[in-house]
């Protein structure tokens, strides 16, 4: 059960938000590795629309910072190209609802390519794919559909929720030999700071994180939800574990049904739509393997079977803590 795993981290601290943590890591990966190459609309002068990558065109040049058009399915098909002769490619797409335009490349070639030569192709590729409302723009500026990418296999799917856990999973994404997508909850790109180790360092893509232990009810969730998940488990009249699952594909199993054995009772929190979100797959999990241990049926608290609605009423469509503390309060009352 994955807690604060940093490895290789220095003493030394600076405060940061999340934008500030993409930005350290990639140019320390870049230091680190000369194979390491960023390619994207706007990633070079312009440092990417959210800055993220802000002053790595001007030390690392043209050749390993890379404007491209806007054209997404070209984006991710020249960096699989890239990746399989050994360069490590981290690929910007600006928002997760343009990723669907790269889907054929993402299907066909990405998840497939190690497969289909037997392990003879290896695609060391990390997608960095801004997901989320919360920052009032329009409908496909504000996805999210991370069962599109779980659904599919030969691609790790991480979310950090933290700038801590951003700079360490992020790192390890790019030292990853295989593909990965790393799901930047952009809603919090700029909301909290807190200190994070200036030095490299890699945290553990396979552990969940447990944020806060508690014995009453595990209340499992992922990347922009987390805060909200906290508060909620502040507010509620109960003693809630949150499990932050940071890695969205492979699941980690073991500490999901660990904490939900402990405490009998499960909420799922997530900003997708409810209908076949992951929240239903983790209801599953739970009933599947931990029915004997609940004392209340699983509850969700999610976004709504609907298009992502324009940002006057964006926050009507997104859970909040409100949401997730009725749903812990109905779980703790329930009776059979």
């Amino acid at each position: 059960m994955s807690r604060t795993d940093a490895a290789g981290s220095s003493a030394a601290t600076s405060e940061m938000n999340i934008v500030t943590a993409v930005n350290e890591t990639l140019g320390q990966e870049m230091r680190r590795d000369e194979r390491v190459r960023l390619l994207g609309y706007d990633v070079g002068p312009i440092g990417g629309v959210y800055r993220a990558t802000e002053g790595l065109h001007e030390e690392f040049g043209p050749e390993r910072v890379i404007d491209t058009p806007l054209s997404e399915n070209g984006i991710l098909g020249t960096a699989v190209g890239m990746a399989m002769r050994g360069e490590r490619v981290v690929v910007e797409i600006q928002f997760m609802g343009f990723f669907y335009p790269a889907f054929g490349q993402f299907m066909y070639t990405l998840t497939k390519m190690y497969e289909r030569s037997g392990g003879g192709l290896e695609v060391p590729l990390t997608i960095r794919l801004p997901y989320s409302g919360g920052i009032k723009a329009s409908e496909y500026h504000s996805e999210s559909t991370e069962t599109y990418l779980v659904h599919t296999p030969g691609v790790r799917v991480v979310c950090p929720s933290t700038p801590h856990e951003t700079k360490g999973a992020l790192a390890a994404s790019i030292r990853d030999p295989d593909p990965v997508i790393v799901m930047e909850p952009k809603s919090q790109y700029r909301e909290a700071r807190e200190p994070v180790p200036e030095g490299e360092y890699t945290l553990s893509i396979d552990d969940a994180r447990v944020v806060r232990e508690g014995n009453d009810l595990t209340l499992l969730t992922w990347g922009a939800m987390v805060p909200r998940a906290g508060t909620a488990a502040e507010r509620a009249n109960a003693d809630v574990e949150i499990v932050d699952l940071r890695t969205l594909s492979p699941l980690d199993v073991e500490t999901i049904l660990e904490s939900v054995r402990k405490t009998g009772r499960c909420v799922i929190l997530h900003e997708a739509r409810r209908t076949l979100g992951l929240g239903a797959e983790l209801s599953a999990l739970v009933n599947e393997y931990a029915l004997d241990r609940l004392h209340a049926p699983v509850k969700r608290a999610t976004g709504y079977d609907v298009h992502m609605p324009g940002h006057t009423i964006e926050e009507q469509y997104l859970p909040d803590a409100e949401r997730a503390q009725y749903a812990i309060e109905a779980v703790m009352n329930y009776e059979f």
